[in-house]
């Protein structure tokens, strides 16, 4: 039965019978979103909760009703896996521009993310989209590389290592930027890109093999 309306004045302080409905939080920004990612992602470990991390699905439903904690989980998940993707194709100098105008694209886009468990692979596509569109709205430069910190005494090491990489053909090179920049293992790459754990395991090793020897070309070369 439904409750009972009256038609006389509420008493003050009185509490209504109505049924209550909450208010729908604000929409924000994907700049805000971000933001705040740092102000809130610790809270759990600063009061020593040790819980599960929920699936990239949870978090997507969550983030699409405008959980900001949601999304910095899936920020914290995801970040290695775009800055690495981005880095296998720009200069470093601009990778992290790049990588944040990523994830405010996702947050803005996730209403139109049909899978939210493929949440990983979309994710990835929208970072190889954004590096493509560098190129087309810079023209290329010679160097590519431009790691900061001249007093590092494996600067050289790096830059040949990179430069090398940078060779390969994409594939390999996005794989093993991510395994060899941003240390992720065969399995997280396989996850977060949304790569079969066969392709991941080719790429790593067909791509290892052509890296050694462009970098045996390098060193004996006078």
């Amino acid at each position: 039965m439904w409750p009972r309306t009256s038609s006389r004045p509420a008493d003050r302080g009185a509490v209504s019978d109505a049924p209550l409905t909450p208010a729908a939080p604000p929409r924000l920004s994907g700049v805000e979103v971000l933001a705040s990612i740092d102000q809130r992602a610790g809270i759990a470990q600063a009061l020593g909760v040790a819980t599960a991390p929920p699936p990239d699905i949870d978090l997507v439903i969550a983030a699409r009703a405008g959980d900001r904690f949601a999304f910095g989980q899936l920020y914290e998940r995801h970040v290695r896996m775009v800055h690495g993707v981005i880095l296998a194709r720009v200069p470093h100098r601009d990778v992290d521009d790049i990588v944040h105008d990523v994830f405010v694209s996702a947050f803005e886009r996730l209403a139109s993310l049909r899978e939210p468990a493929a949440f990983g692979a979309w994710l990835a596509a929208i970072a190889r989209h954004r590096a493509v569109d560098y190129h087309r709205a810079a023209p290329r430069t010679a160097e590519l590389v431009d790691m900061p910190g001249p007093e590092n005494p494996h600067r050289e090491d790096a830059l040949a290592v990179l430069g090398a990489m940078r060779a390969l053909p994409e594939a390999y090179r996005e794989t093993l930027t991510l395994r060899l920049v941003e240390g992720m293992t065969g399995p997280e790459i396989a996850a977060r890109t949304g790569l079969t754990h066969g392709s991941v395991r080719v790429n790593l090793h067909r791509g290892m093999q052509q890296l050694r020897a462009a970098l045996t070309s390098i060193r004996s070369t006078p």
